[in-house]
């Protein structure tokens, strides 16, 4: 591990002062982060210490929450509005990592943790565009079961491993930052970037700019939400494919929808396609095999990945007619 220098602080703007450092991450429960530093795939001159900062859950007039970026998962599934009001971002984060990590990991952790692809953890003997631009894709003709079967580019096949990221990205939270110009926020769906001609740059996030809390907007009442990850055992291990989906169904109708995919891109895949076609439309079993084809029209496969394309078209069907018996 290179040598760092550690510094722990309690003022959002001092952490945003010295995270804008060059050299310089923020630290929270640090159960990626100091894996990677251990690979020496992170070398970070600074650590600044967030966890003191933003780690309380407040209710929000009109029924949402607004989470700070220091809760841990633990208490973030735990809480009794989440479980009530948004039992899919529950059910996400208990079917990740292990107790211990879920202890530890913070909200704000979880959101920016990177890929667990093999190649990009192989630094002594592995391509790897994420990791080393230029360098190339060891995945592409490699073992990549696990990889993108969406939005993937030419230089990188690399998933996003976070579950709650996906329950976040299907209930529209929106990520409130901090940076040197100030504050803004961003919907969490369009927080991660696509790989495109540079994977190694990953979020729209600027320099510095530190996750201070997400919010989640309020359901209406009709609304049911839920998530399912399908995996190759149950504990501790990442998504082959998940679904996180909210349906309101009225008379019948798809009143409103949303769809979140993890296991098959580079981020959270918000399922536009399968969202427009759903809408207005029979809250029933042909529908809804109509909206996944719509939406996996474009997944292209590797080598080692094309089952993905029908386990996922199968895991949002079921998903969608599990959510509509519950509202029939």
């Amino acid at each position: 591990m290179n040598p760092f220098t550690y510094t722990r602080t309690a003022d959002t703007s001092d952490a945003v002062r010295q995270g804008s450092a060059a050299g310089a991450k923020y630290l929270g429960g640090g159960t990626n982060l100091v894996d990677l530093m251990r690979e020496t795939i992170e070398r970070p001159e600074i650590l600044v210490d967030v966890t003191g900062l933003s780690h309380g859950i407040k209710e929000l007039d009109g029924g949402g929450l607004l989470i700070g970026a220091a809760v841990r998962n633990t208490a973030l599934a735990e809480h009794r509005l989440v479980r009530q009001r948004y039992p899919s971002l529950t059910r996400a984060i208990v079917s990740g990592a292990s107790p211990q990590i879920r202890n530890m990991a913070t909200v704000g952790g979880n959101v920016l943790q990177r890929t667990r692809c093999a190649y990009f953890y192989d630094e002594a003997g592995s391509r790897c565009n994420k990791r080393r631009p230029g360098s190339g894709c060891d995945a592409i003709d490699g073992f990549n079961r696990n990889h993108a079967i969406l939005g993937a580019s030419a230089l990188c096949l690399a998933v996003h491993p976070s579950d709650m990221c996906v329950a976040l990205a299907a209930l529209d939270a929106v990520v409130h930052l901090r940076g040197e110009e100030g504050a803004r926020q961003i919907a969490l769906a369009d927080l991660h970037r696509l790989p495109g001609d540079r994977p190694d740059i990953e979020t729209m996030l600027e320099p510095g700019e530190l996750i201070t809390a997400i919010e989640l907007p309020p359901l209406s009442p009709p609304a049911r939400s839920t998530y399912r990850k399908v995996r190759d055992r149950s504990s501790y291990a990442f998504a082959l494919v998940s679904v996180a989906a909210v349906l309101e169904v009225e008379a019948g109708l798809v009143r409103d929808v949303r769809i979140a995919l993890g296991g098959v891109a580079h981020k959270p895949w918000r399922a536009a396609r399968a969202e427009a076609v759903l809408r207005g439309g029979p809250a029933a079993s042909l529908a809804f095999a109509t909206a996944a084809d719509t939406e996996l029209a474009e997944a292209r496969s590797l080598s080692g990945n094309g089952f993905k394309i029908e386990l996922a078209r199968r895991t949002m069907v079921a998903v969608l007619e599990e959510l509509a018996g519950e509202i029939a």
